[in-house]
């Protein structure tokens, strides 16, 4: 086995996995199934602990802790996200014919973690890890609009905003005024505010405690979404948005409003 070029953190993986595999024990018996050298093995055990990964006990033995629980659940989020979604986004471009994306906020920035192309021949630019504006696209204020307020308070505080096209939100207050509109008629959109002649239309995805955890969207050119099937796009994006949610756990509550 080569042998690896960070010897600290390879240990601190091996105490990990140590403890994940027989369950709460003792600095001398990590130090002994492993091979560590005392000194190292307490800086190492220190750190973890420091950052989460292990506590210790009443017995003074370490067991992993709530760092470990926190990053898998954010893993297994995504993952797993992506993987529910995918479907039925597949399903939703095919009703519509338009490009179809799953994002997320994370960090206070948003990105596309899904993308589900269109057989159009007019398409649209984005990819899966691309970031985008909170305030100018329409996956982006979704995702604020059903932040806890003071999140969202904050988000909105911390924003420099940008015009880039003469439907741009320009302001702080505008925007608070779109995002009460966006929680209130269950559904956001965006009329070509990031980029002159796009245009989208996004719903949110709960999961089975009522929490946002994502947001869908639509993207189509202004010839393709227009005033004759906006209406059509609208309910197909708020079921996809439920039926996604569905597969997280979520059940029907007064948070989507189909037109």
């Amino acid at each position: 086995m080569e042998s690896s070029k960070v010897p600290a953190l390879a240990r601190a993986v091996d105490i990990l996995n140590l403890i994940a595999r027989i369950g709460p024990c003792s600095a001398t018996t990590i130090i002994h199934e492993l091979n560590i050298p005392k000194s190292t093995a307490y800086l190492i055990l220190g750190e973890l602990k420091s950052q989460r990964f292990l506590r210790v006990d009443s017995d003074d033995h370490y067991c992993l802790w709530t760092k470990i629980i926190e990053l898998a659940g954010h893993a297994v989020n995504k993952i797993d996200l992506r993987e529910l979604a995918r479907k039925p986004l597949i399903n939703l471009m095919e009703e519509t014919g338009f490009l179809c994306h799953l994002g997320i906020i994370d960090n206070e920035q948003a990105y596309y973690i899904l993308k589900v192309e269109s057989k159009s021949t007019i398409s649209v630019r984005s990819h899966e890890g691309k970031s985008m504006s909170l305030y100018r696209s329409g996956i982006g204020k979704c995702l604020l609009a059903w932040q806890p307020d003071n999140v969202r308070k904050r988000i909105i505080n911390n924003i420099s905003f940008k015009i880039k096209t003469n439907n741009t939100i320009s302001n702080s207050h505008d925007l608070i005024q779109e995002l009460e509109h966006i929680r209130r008629q269950g559904w956001s959109y965006d009329n070509s505010e990031d980029y002159e002649n796009v245009r989208c239309v996004a719903a949110p995805v709960f999961n089975s405690k009522n929490k946002l955890i994502a947001a869908i969207s639509v993207v189509g050119t202004s010839l393709q979404i227009t005033e004759s099937n906006i209406g059509e796009i609208i309910d197909r994006t708020l079921l996809c948005a439920q039926e996604i949610s569905h597969l997280t756990g979520w059940e029907p509550s007064s948070l989507y409003s189909v037109s």
